[in-house]
């Protein structure tokens, strides 16, 4: 049976963790209605609307950006009673650290919006609130380095879990923000032989091959990807018939490279011996599941109960160290949004699925 527990200040953890369940709860039930309400609707009256980006936009984010900003003060926060100007100087050094991240957005990718640099200096914030809670806890500004190392490890499961969920929000704002603000796409009509481009890639058209399907006959187009000199795939969109049901739909080719990816659709067939392709770049899109998997990773190992012994094993904090050092090297540094439509590194592969 729960009992009540003793009152405590708005200015505590206990207070941050309301706070964080109010704006979760509230953007979780804005997605859930704009996605249910266009189909209550559609039954109900017949009449059909659509619900995109700009309803959320006007939402969503604003629920979630006063979240973020809030997320490295909670563990910072006594328990009961906690003391704002005293989490807030730790923090210094995070601020002073988004502040340079927006300076130096605007310097490499221009001020074509306000939101970018703004939303990458937040996920900044986030990431070194993290860093700083470890830091702040193992008292690595307050004694030597052995004794604090030898600290970090002995820290509870919950505080590095605690760190790899904000790294989690950290990775998945990153992926919304570059897919959404540089992301590029490129519509055009290509006969074989010719070649589009698009952000380094240049894909040859290599012409049309008709299959037979089980139930379907498809027509696949052939085009060679490659980065500068070098031949890095083949994809394979195609449009499929369905004589059965006369109806028809495309099949879009994918590729992943790195984190991001690059999406291929075949279009009309013009009477000249064309097609029309849609080719479009998706930057650091993928980090947008990368974030709820690292936050799914953190709950799981929070949750592990730990043996009861008198003196717990060191080997159960340095793995959920180790697992937290290895998070950060896919999400690399605060930095690499900056230069995600010049990435190029990673393994390369290939897929369809529907349109």
């Amino acid at each position: 049976m729960l009992k009540p527990g003793g009152l405590f200040a708005p200015i505590s953890r206990e207070g941050t963790l309301v706070l964080n369940n109010i704006f979760l709860t509230a953007a979780c039930t804005t997605a859930f209605v704009g996605t249910l309400y266009p189909l209550m609707l559609d039954a109900v009256t017949g009449e059909k609307i659509s619900v995109g980006a700009p309803f959320l936009n006007a939402t969503f984010a604003p629920l979630f950006v006063p979240l973020l900003f809030a997320v490295p003060f909670g563990p910072l926060m006594a328990w009961k009673r906690g003391d704002l100007l005293g989490v807030a100087q730790p923090l210094i050094g995070a601020a002073v650290l988004a502040l340079i991240i927006v300076a130096g957005t605007v310097v490499i990718a221009g001020v074509n919006s306000v939101l970018a640099p703004f939303a990458i200096s937040l996920a900044a914030f986030v990431m070194a609130g993290a860093v700083t809670d470890l830091t702040e806890r193992a008292g690595f500004l307050r004694s030597h380095s052995y004794v604090a190392l030898k600290r970090l490890t002995g820290l509870p499961r919950s505080a590095f879990a605690t760190a790899l969920a904000h790294f989690g929000l950290r990775a998945a704002l990153l992926g919304v923000v570059c897919e959404t603000q540089w992301g590029a796409e490129r519509i055009t009509a290509l006969k074989p032989a010719e070649i589009v481009s698009l952000r380094g890639y240049d894909l040859s058209y290599d012409g049309l091959t008709p299959r037979q399907g089980p139930n379907y006959r498809e027509l696949v187009g052939k085009f060679t990807v490659r980065r500068g000199a070098t031949v890095i795939g083949v994809m394979e969109p195609s449009k499929r018939t369905f004589p059965a049901r006369s109806s028809s739909t495309t099949q879009a080719a994918l590729m992943t490279r790195g984190v991001s990816k690059l999406y291929l659709s075949l279009g009309d067939s013009n009477v000249d011996g064309s097609i029309v392709v849609r080719l479009y770049h998706k930057p650091l899109v993928l980090r947008i599941w990368l974030g709820p998997l690292i936050g799914h990773a953190a709950a799981a190992a929070s949750g592990v109960k730990r043996p009861l012994i008198l003196k717990p094993p060191k080997a159960i904090p340095l793995t959920i160290a180790a697992l937290f050092a290895v998070t950060l090297l896919p999400l690399g540094g605060p930095c690499d949004a900056l230069l995600s439509f010049t990435m190029a590194d990673g393994l390369s592969w290939t897929d369809t699925r529907s349109v």
